[in-house]
C-alpha cells in the first residue's frame, strides 16, 4: 500500500444542514474513528480525496491524514464512501484511523486478464462477482487481485480457489464461490438477448467516485 499524505479540517458542527453547507462550500464532509477514541469531524477538499485515491493502491491506500494547523500524522484508511443518487458524487467519507501493523478485512476488486478460450469460439463470459473479501496486514493489501482467465474454455468456471493470492493475504469468501464462467454460444445468445434488453430499459452507468474540484457543489445527502 501506498503511505499518501492528505490535509483534512476538523469541523465542530455537525448534522444535515452542517454537511450541506460544507458541501455547498466545496468541501466534501466525513469522520475519522478508530482505536476507542471518540470520532472527529472531518471535511475535505475534492481534489485533495481524488488525488489520495488515486496512486497505484487506490481505494486501499494508506493515508497519512494531517489536520489543517496541526503536525502531528493519523495512519488511516478509507472505511467507506458514500454517493449521491444523481450525480454519483462524493457526498461523504469515512476514515478509520488504524496501525500499521494490524491486521484488517476488507473488499478487493478482481481483475479478469486475457480473453478465454470459449469466448473465441462463440461462448459469452458470464461475470458473476468482481469483488472479494480478503483479510491481512493493513500495508499488505493489494489494489486488485488479478485472475487468468484465458484457459476457460466453454462450460469452464473460475472459482475463488483459483484464484491467486499474494503471500500473507486470506481470502476469506467460500472457496468454491464462482467468480465467473463460459457459457455455450446458444445459452450466451439468450443471455446476451437479455442484457441488451436491459440496457434499453436502465441504461446503467458506472459511478464517478470522485470528480474535480467543484463539480461537488449542491450535492444533496
Amino acid at each position: 500500500m501506498d503511505n499518501v499524505g492528505i490535509v483534512v479540517h476538523k469541523r465542530d458542527v455537525t448534522g444535515t444542514r452542517s454537511a450541506k453547507r460544507m458541501r455547498s462550500a466545496g468541501l466534501i464532509p466525513g469522520v475519522m474513528y478508530g482505536h476507542g477514541k471518540a470520532a472527529v469531524q472531518i471535511a475535505v477538499e475534492p481534489h485533495v480525496l481524488r488525488d489520495a485515491l488515486s496512486t497505484e493502491a487506490g481505494m486501499h491506500a494508506v493515508l497519512a491524514v494531517t489536520f489543517e494547523g496541526q503536525k502531528r500524522t493519523h495512519r488511516a484508511i478509507v472505511k467507506d464512501l458514500q454517493l449521491d443518487k444523481v450525480k454519483q458524487t462524493v457526498t461523504h467519507v469515512d476514515l478509520q484511523e488504524i496501525r500499521l501493523d494490524e491486521t484488517i478485512e476488507t473488499t478487493v476488486t478482481v481483475t479478469f486478464e486475457g480473453e478465454a478460450k470459449g469466448v473465441k469460439t462463440g461462448g459469452l463470459l458470464d461475470e458473476v462477482t468482481r469483488e472479494v473479501t480478503v483479510k491481512g496486514l493493513v500495508t499488505a493489501i493489494p489494489e486488485h487481485l488479478v485472475l487468468d482467465i484465458s484457459g476457460l474454455d466453454v462450460n469452464d468456471t473460475a472459482r475463488v480457489a483459483d484464484l491467486p493470492v499474494p503471500d500473507g493475504i486470506e481470502v476469506l469468501d467460500d472457496p468454491e464461490e464462482v467468480l465467473c464462467s463460459v457459457l455455450a454460444p446458444r445459452k450466451a445468445e439468450a443471455v446476451a438477448g437479455a442484457e441488451v434488453g436491459e440496457w434499453v430499459e436502465g441504461a446503467p452507468v458506472e459511478p464517478e467516485l470522485v470528480r474535480k474540484p467543484g463539480e461537488y457543489e449542491g450535492a444533496e445527502t
